[in-house]
């Protein structure tokens, strides 16, 4: 990494907490390096009080863009100076672009999301959907797949600062997209979201339980499961959170986060870098990697 760093090398980052797990840095840069572009990508860990400081340091240090996750990509849409019309629509985003000093802010969660889906065979148009939060990637994939033509959605999450936010969501969907049935309820709720997910299409984890440090837990009941529900997850380390290990023991069609995160991160790179990001030699690159690790 050292040898092709210079004094002219653009620097990207990721900023949110915690990051220590993230794999946006091989991934960008990977794709830096195979297409030869002087840049750079560093990740960040800062908390949600701390983001007016680092948006700062992005005009200061001339960061040309910077990734937004949990959990300051709501916070992050505040700070910025401008918003894509989807960013505007969800209140969140993912990506910041600085364009000599002006900061702009998008969201690429949700295309990434319903991208992930489509890769496994699964399409949102005339589905219902149960997600399970209520943040930033939650709302855009709430969001995107409304206007991706799901037809029902429910929301659940706990008795928090992001309930109000699900509200709203739900609020937004319904003057969008006034076809798509939005609903939203409490996640202790434990009869409701066993109900809800009777009928439902697809299920989604779109929390940081399953993540490190809550690796190993899930806040569905295996029981709640069946084979022919699909089940998703925005969370990609560890490679299979034990929701999408307990879906799979079922023969359920699953989607872990790690997809996510490419096809977000794929529409992210070209917002960065005006190119389309090397996908098929990133994943590639990431077999050969987890044989060399066996």
């Amino acid at each position: 990494m050292e040898k092709r760093i210079s004094g002219t090398t653009g620097l990207f980052t990721l900023l949110g907490s915690p990051v220590g797990h993230s794999g946006s840095p091989a991934m960008y840069n990977f794709s830096f390096q195979q297409q030869g572009l002087d840049y750079a990508y560093l990740a960040f860990d800062v908390k949600k009080d701390q983001m007016p400081e680092a948006i700062n340091a992005l005009k200061l240090f001339k960061v040309r863009g910077s990734n937004v996750t949990m959990p300051c990509k709501t916070v992050a849409a505040s700070l910025v100076d401008d918003l894509s019309p989807a960013a505007k629509i969800i209140g969140a985003i993912n990506v910041i672009v600085n364009d000599n000093g002006k900061l702009t802010g998008h969201i690429t969660d949700g295309i990434g999301f319903v991208r992930n889906l489509k890769e496994n065979g699964v399409e949102v148009a005339g589905k219902k959907l149960v997600v399970l939060g209520a943040g930033g990637a939650a709302t855009a994939l709430q969001v995107q797949s409304a206007l991706d033509g799901a037809e029902a959605i429910s929301i659940f999450n706990q008795d928090d600062d992001f309930y109000q936010n699900a509200e709203q969501t739900k609020n937004k969907i319904n003057e969008a997209k006034p076809e798509v049935e939005v609903n939203v309820y409490p996640l202790a709720d434990q009869e409701k979201l066993k109900s809800e997910i009777v009928d439902a299409d697809i299920l989604v984890n779109a929390t940081i339980v399953g993540m490190k440090p809550l690796d190993g837990q899930s806040l569905v009941d295996k029981s709640f499961l069946r084979k022919d529900l699909v089940v998703a997850d925005t969370v990609y380390n560890p490679l299979k959170t034990k929701l999408i290990e307990d879906a799979e023991s079922l023969g359920c069609t699953t989607a872990p986060g790690k997809g996510m995160l490419l096809w977000q991160g794929a529409a992210a790179y070209t917002l960065f870098t005006g190119k389309e990001m090397p996908t098929a030699e990133y994943q590639a690159y990431e077999a050969e990697q987890a044989k060399v690790k066996q």
